[in-house]
């Protein structure tokens, strides 16, 4: 959905209105490179080689329980010019009625406006949204420190997964993409069958 804003076309969020994005459950996170450049590495008889930069992504990928304790990790991979993984909220996250913060990079993300309201409830504190514009952060970071010139898309996919045969049926997309890279035309939704 396209909606006008500051005389440009901006296309709204697909998420849902309400949804509490730091509920327990089951998330199906895409994120890609900016201009799908792949930054990552290269596929290889069907199997995913990481350059630098995808060894990088990868390393932050698999500690993100260790800043989100909350958090466990599910099937995942590093594509050339995209990541795909499986991101479970085990519990609630909120201890003492305060969010449960990452030292270093630890910063409510919510913001309110001047009557209180939050002005973007997606992205509040340990909420999908803000663990992954922090994993993003953290390989930004690393990545331009190591001399590599390096950006990703401004926003990423998610989906809620709500089945167990839905769960199933990502894990084994995730699972398979490297295999069907080089038939892929750029489309990262889910097949039905």
């Amino acid at each position: 959905m396209c909606a006008l804003f500051k005389n440009k076309y901006v296309i709204g969020s697909k998420r849902y209105r309400g949804f509490d994005y730091s509920s327990p459950g089951k998330y199906f996170i895409t994120i890609c490179t900016k201009n799908k450049i792949p930054y990552f590495g290269k596929i290889e008889n069907g199997k995913m080689v990481l350059s630098e930069m995808g060894q990088i992504t990868d390393k932050y990928w698999r500690e993100i329980p260790m800043h989100f304790p909350f958090i466990e990790l599910d099937e995942f991979i590093i594509m050339p010019d995209h990541v795909h993984g499986i991101i479970i909220i085990r519990q609630s996250n909120i201890k003492s009625g305060r969010p449960v913060e990452t030292p270093k990079l630890g910063v409510s993300t919510v913001t309110t406006n001047k009557i209180g309201h939050s002005k973007n409830p997606y992205w509040k504190s340990n909420s999908i949204g803000s663990i992954i514009n922090q994993y993003k952060r953290i390989c930004t970071i690393t990545i331009k420190t190591h001399g590599y010139y390096f950006s990703w898309q401004p926003r990423f996919h998610d989906r809620i997964i709500r089945t167990n045969a839905e769960l199933i049926r990502i894990r084994k997309y995730i699972m398979k993409n490297p295999e069907k890279w080089i038939c892929d035309s750029g489309n990262i939704n889910i097949p039905n069958n």
